[in-house]
């Protein structure tokens, strides 16, 4: 399915959304990040595609790939982390405890019976187990009963607790709030709710470091046109999507890139919410191969953002990821392997549907377009992947560092 926003404006960004999200908001998260020891201390790369770009008609492609980012193995981990100290460091700011000495595990001590709990479908959950860890604190994450055994062993690995429920994703943020009250547990959670914002809202700041690193790739500049025209993100329930729009909105303004949001058919819950003009749950089952898109409501603190600056929202079907990654995978003509999961690649399966089936002229795609994906995470279950690709996460990034071998004996 693919809708036009009727909504969305090629304006500066509103003011009235500063508070929630800015560049200067997300500029400190970033630069806090750079104290943990789990996040790679080199931003991650922008592949370019250039023969997949000629395939498609368009004039560009680049995929900025976050399995590079973290031994936790996805995006993920640039949010849970930031919105777990800055919520301790609220609740307990007569300490005056600091992001660094925090993150490094030296008030470990004083943290030992302070709980966190979330929901997740898996990567989220992964990482906050990961913070956790870091910080000396117990975790306990809430599984639905579609996640993955793999990815619940990694986080069972990093020392968090799980508990499993019945139902699917919202059932799950049901479950973590329920117990979260009942036992004076912290909730931690990626998506917002009325009187619930604050820890999202971090969250989705941590995810601004993407931003910034492709505006310094690119070596854009502020209020000139993008170098990118179009901007495909995967959403759940869209906090990715409006870190990184609310970013790079706040950067061009009114030059801004246009914004294509995608989501598996069977969770589409920003499509209904774009759909009705207010948040709406998803048309569907929820039950999706891409586990971190499987959200059937739409964060409202998200969407406060997304109504104007997501111009298109696209649905794809669940054999459309499995064929992204192995295309990513293939490295086909000279390209770079990219080691996508089942979520990461949904932004790329966007791109594919969006120059196959949809009305590309509505999107305005054209031999002048020059597209920007995001690559949200890795393997994050090996066994599944290699069972969709045919080949292991191993065996790709064997071919990757080849690649990367024979580049830099290329350009010396």
């Amino acid at each position: 399915m693919f809708l036009a926003n009727r909504l969305a404006r090629f304006e500066e960004y509103p003011s009235r959304l500063t508070p929630w999200l800015s560049i200067e908001a997300a500029e400190q998260s970033r630069a806090w990040l750079k104290d943990w020891d789990q996040l790679s201390t080199s931003p991650t790369p922008l592949w370019e595609l250039p023969s997949t770009a000629r395939r498609l008609g368009v004039a560009r492609l680049c995929i900025k790939d976050e399995s590079h980012r973290s031994p936790l193995g996805s995006f993920k981990a640039l949010g849970a982390s930031v919105a777990m100290v800055r919520l301790i460091q609220r609740l307990r700011h007569e300490q005056g405890w600091s992001f660094e000495s925090l993150i490094a595990g030296r008030h470990a001590a004083q943290l030992r019976d302070f709980t966190v709990i979330t929901a997740s479908d898996g990567n989220h959950g992964r990482s906050l187990a990961g913070a956790a860890r870091s910080l000396g604190c117990r975790c306990v994450i809430v599984l639905h009963a579609g996640v993955n055994a793999e990815r619940e062993q990694a986080i069972r690995h990093l020392g968090a607790e799980t508990v499993r429920v019945s139902g699917n994703y919202d059932d799950s943020v049901d479950e973590a709030a329920r117990l979260g009250a009942r036992n004076g547990w912290h909730v931690v959670s990626d998506t917002s709710w009325e009187g619930y914002e604050e820890v999202p809202r971090d969250v989705m700041r941590g995810y601004g470091t993407i931003a910034a690193e492709i505006i310094e790739q690119t070596a854009a500049r502020s209020a000139v046109a993008s170098p990118f025209s179009h901007v495909f993100l995967q959403a759940g329930v869209g906090g990715l999507a409006a870190g990184v729009a609310s970013y790079l909105w706040e950067f061009y303004g009114a030059a801004r890139p246009r914004f294509v949001i995608v989501e598996p058919i069977e969770a589409d819950c920003l499509y209904q919410t774009a759909l009705s003009g207010k948040p709406a749950v998803a048309s569907g089952s929820t039950d999706s191969i891409m586990a971190g898109l499987a959200c059937g409501k739409v964060s409202p603190l998200a969407w406060r953002i997304l109504e104007r600056v997501a111009d298109y929202f696209v649905t794809v079907e669940e054999e459309e990821s499995p064929k992204a990654m192995r295309q990513l995978a293939a490295g086909n003509d000279g390209e770079v392997p990219i080691v996508a999961g089942e979520t990461g690649a949904a932004g790329f399966a966007g791109v594919l549907r969006a120059r196959g089936e949809l009305p590309s002229s509505g999107i305005g795609l054209g031999p002048q377009s020059s597209l920007l994906v995001i690559n949200t995470e890795g393997a994050t279950a090996p066994g599944v992947y290699a069972q969709l690709v045919g080949e292991t996460a191993e065996s790709v990034r064997r071919r990757q560092d080849a690649w990367l071998a024979q580049r830099a004996r290329s350009i010396s």
